[in-house]
């Protein structure tokens, strides 16, 4: 099974034409899409009440995809954030405890980790990711690389290897090929209850500019065209036969263009979904 969706539920004006549909988003979104990857959560780790009202909000059938926080990954490395202060394995177990209610309800696809461009393939790092994901157990975890020591040349096997062996969820990207900084697309399942897949667009000078005051608007500003999504099509096919479920995730979110690409990959796909919320305003009133 494919399941199509975008990073966030806040960034895309197209699925909310109405002020009605504005003020109830991600009861709206739960109207086109199975799937969300909640990113707020890299920036804080959720609040329990948060949490709850997202579950009670979505279809049953709806899933959430949750980045951890960045204070779990390294990148507020330089940054005074107290909660970093914190061992990994208070942060670890916050955020299990945050998220319980969701994996309880079955709404938890995977817990992402995306490491930093600076986190190496190194013996170190491999005995931090064995590290974390002992402490997660037996939660569905993500692992996303930022750097192209994890797959260059023979590493490539071995770190497919060790996300086997570890049960690591492979989060695969579509993203710009700009140095050290991304990764290649390795269409590969390492965990077969799911495999994610993210598209970052492929906007090479954004990803690489760092100047801009917003630089974070300017790496996700693209549009995918048709033929770059048919680009794909073979290879998620393929996918969704290695594994019980492909999540499909798009991350262009900048310029409005996530939602559109999402639903022209459903068209493709010849994907429809049942199970989601109805797209009547009426539907308002029942909550």
């Amino acid at each position: 099974m494919i399941e199509i969706g975008l990073t966030g539920w806040g960034d895309h004006p197209s699925l909310y034409p109405t002020p009605e549909l504005a003020k109830h988003k991600l009861k709206s979104y739960s109207a086109h899409f199975p799937i969300v990857e909640l990113d707020s959560s890299f920036y804080a780790i959720p609040s329990a009440r948060n949490v709850e009202k997202w579950v009670k909000e979505t279809p049953e059938r709806f899933g959430f995809i949750v980045k951890a926080y960045q204070g779990m990954t390294g990148h507020t490395r330089g940054k005074q954030i107290a909660a970093e202060q914190e061992p990994l394995s208070e942060l670890l177990r916050t955020f299990r405890e945050v998220l319980e209610p969701m994996r309880s309800a079955g709404k938890l696809k995977a817990v992402l980790f995306q490491y930093p461009p600076w986190f190496r393939c190194e013996k170190n790092n491999v005995q931090l990711l064995r590290y974390t994901k002992d402490q997660m157990a037996d939660w569905p975890c993500a692992l996303e690389f930022r750097n192209q020591s994890w797959f260059r040349g023979e590493m490539r096997q071995k770190t497919i290897d060790f996300m086997k062996s570890e049960q690591w969820m492979h989060s695969v990207c579509d993203e710009p090929q700009a140095g050290e900084g991304s990764i290649p697309i390795v269409p590969v399942t390492t965990y077969s209850p799911c495999t994610i897949v993210r598209f970052h667009g492929r906007n090479t000078f954004g990803w690489l500019d760092r100047k801009t005051t917003d630089w974070r608007a300017v790496r996700y500003l693209y549009r995918y065209s048709p033929a770059e999504l048919a680009e794909w099509k073979e290879r998620l096919v393929a996918l969704e036969q290695t594994c019980e479920q492909l999540c499909v995730v798009f991350n262009n979110n900048s310029g409005g263009d996530a939602a559109d690409n999402a639903k022209q990959l459903m068209e493709q796909l010849n994907i429809q979904y049942t199970g989601l919320h109805p797209r009547q305003l009426e539907w308002f009133d029942e909550w």
